[in-house]
This record gives structure tokens, sequence and C-alpha cells, in this order.
């Protein structure tokens, strides 16, 4: 249970939690909740001054027990009137043993991601997650990015969460793709609209960045692209799978300061193709330059050019592509 639940169980003198917070714990919006609370009375049991929502503990085990329902496919309705009778004394059935009007039992919706020990927001993603719920996920990114900063949002909120969809869906078969596919969907949102906050500093050198011949995993790259639209440094964004001769035209029309090749796996990862990078050269007779090259991801792990750039992170990545730009 989480811990300012925890703290509301121990001890039921202290205040509530506000809707806001309730909404990042479970992975709802906030609307979701006044609205539950509106339509179906799944709301708390008293409210700051008369009006203002505080969430005890026992409110937040009520809305458990209605996403849980939800997220098993039971329409709101009926899932606020069963997570009522879950408040009585008589335990209802379990929501995956839920049964439709038709007598048929509805089709499982996956149960909660292996996130473990990680920060609330984190929780409330996955859940959001879960739940294909569109608008949760945006309001949880955009908050967790504006709290943290993109670069420890990254790190403690988003990365697990993928990371936990990845482990699910590799054990579950196909059950968690959709999962996955729209969580990476929001996240690539989120991550567009935190660049777009500031525009470019004028005279900073151009970074490239694309996914290696083959690979198509670009949300790191997506986060290191926002990274650098935060700094005020320019950046061209290829994404996935860029043929080498469209990076070398690439290369010779943008005349970057540096290149970042992702690669995921190893099958993805060329020594021979950074090594073909590397000779490319861009400018005038007399005058040419080439672009430092970076090489980034887990696939170059133990094949290493002699002499590549490997940063360990996105931190890492950003502060070196940083000193290279503004040289």
């Amino acid at each position: 249970m989480d811990d300012a639940v925890s703290t509301l169980t121990r001890d039921p003198a202290v205040g509530g939690l506000t809707t806001g917070a309730v909404a990042r714990l479970l992975g709802v919006a906030p609307t979701t909740l006044r609205s539950w609370d509106r339509r179906y009375g799944i709301g708390p049991a008293s409210r700051e001054g008369g009006r203002h929502r505080r969430w005890t503990a026992a409110d937040i085990r009520l809305l458990e027990c209605m996403c849980g329902l939800t997220n098993a496919g039971m329409p709101p309705a009926e899932a606020a009137r069963a997570a009522l009778v879950a408040a009585s004394p008589e335990p209802p059935a379990r929501p995956d043993e839920y049964e439709d009007r038709a007598g048929k039992p509805a089709s499982h919706a996956p149960g909660a991601l292996p996130i473990g020990r990680a920060r609330r927001e984190c929780r409330g993603l996955a859940r959001a997650a879960v739940r294909l719920d569109a608008h949760a996920m945006d309001e949880l990114l955009a908050a967790a990015i504006e709290r943290y900063g993109l670069l420890a949002a990254w790190e403690s909120v988003i990365m697990p969460t993928l990371h936990a969809v990845g482990r699910k869906w590799e054990t579950a078969g196909e059950r968690y793709i959709e999962v996955e596919h729209l969580l990476s969907w929001h996240v690539s949102s989120a991550l567009r609209r935190a660049a777009s906050q500031r525009p470019p500093v004028a005279g900073s050198g151009v970074s490239l960045l694309a996914c290696t011949p083959g690979e198509s995993h670009t949300l790191a790259l997506e986060a290191l692209a926002a990274g650098l639209g935060q700094q005020g440094l320019p950046v061209r964004m290829f994404g996935a799978a860029l043929p080498v001769e469209a990076m070398e035209e690439a290369v010779r029309r943008t005349g970057p300061a540096a290149i970042v090749l992702w690669a995921q796996s190893r099958s993805t990862a060329s020594r021979a193709l950074v090594a073909r990078v590397e000779s490319i050269e861009w400018g005038v007779r007399g005058a040419r330059r080439r672009p430092v090259v970076l090489v980034a991801g887990p696939g170059w792990a133990g094949q290493l050019p002699p002499g590549a750039r490997h940063p360990s992170g996105l931190a890492e990545a950003l502060d070196a592509l940083a000193a290279i730009s503004r040289r």
C-alpha cells in the first residue's frame, strides 16, 4: 500500500488526501474522480470546509475497487454499485469474476504491472496505462515533468513504467501490446511538448539523432531530443531505422556538430556503420569538418568501436552534446 494511504490507515485523525494526490496515486484523471463522485456517489466521506474533497484511506480503498472493476470491463455505473457493495461486510466478487448481462465472462483486462518500490507517480502512470486511460496518462506525464524536471521524470517515472510494460509483455504473450503502444505514444507526445518550450539558441552546433538501420526503438532518443530542446540546443531527430545513405545526406545538408547513433539490440549495432559515419565530411573545400559521433543504447555493450564515446545515460549524453554544441 502506498505510504500516504498507510499513514491514513495508521492514524485516522490525519487529514485525508486531496483529489489531485489521489488521482496521481491511482493513475486516473482528477476530472474522472469528480465525475464518479457526482454521478455514482463514489466520493469522500467528508469535505474540507464543506466543499473541498478530502479522501480517507477507506475512500481510497473504495476507489481502488472501482478501478479494478472498470479495468475488468464492467461499465462505470455497474462498477460503482458493485464497489459500494464491496464496502459492506459481505465481500463482492473479484473483478476478474465479473460476468456481463448475457452471462458470459467479461474480457479480462491486464493485471497490475510489476513496478515494485517506485515513486507514487510511477505506480499511478502504470495503472493509467493498464486501463488505457489516455487523459490520465497525459496529465500524469505532464505533472511528473513539471514537478521533477525532464531528466528526473524520465529516469524515475517514465523509464520504470516502460520497463514494467516490457517485462509484462514478455511474460504475458500479446495481452500487453496495446498497453505498450498507447503508453509509448503518450510518452512521445509528452516529450515533444516539453521540448517545444524554448527556441534554439543562435550559434550553437546542431546535434543529429538517429537510430541505426534496422532499429525501431526511438523513445530514449526522443527523451534526448527533448532535453536538448529544453536547453535551447538545436537538434534534428530522424527517428527509427535511418538508412546510411540518408544519414550521409543529412550530415552534408545540416553540418552537425555531433551525431548520436542509437542501437537497442546487438543485432542493430555496427562498428562498420560508426566508422562510415565518422568519415563523413561537410563544408567547403579547404575547411572540411567531421562530426563527433556518439553511440548510445544497450546494443553497443561489448562491441564498442575503438575510442567510441558511449554515454551511460541521458544525463551524460546531454552534458556531452551540450559541450560539443557550444564549442
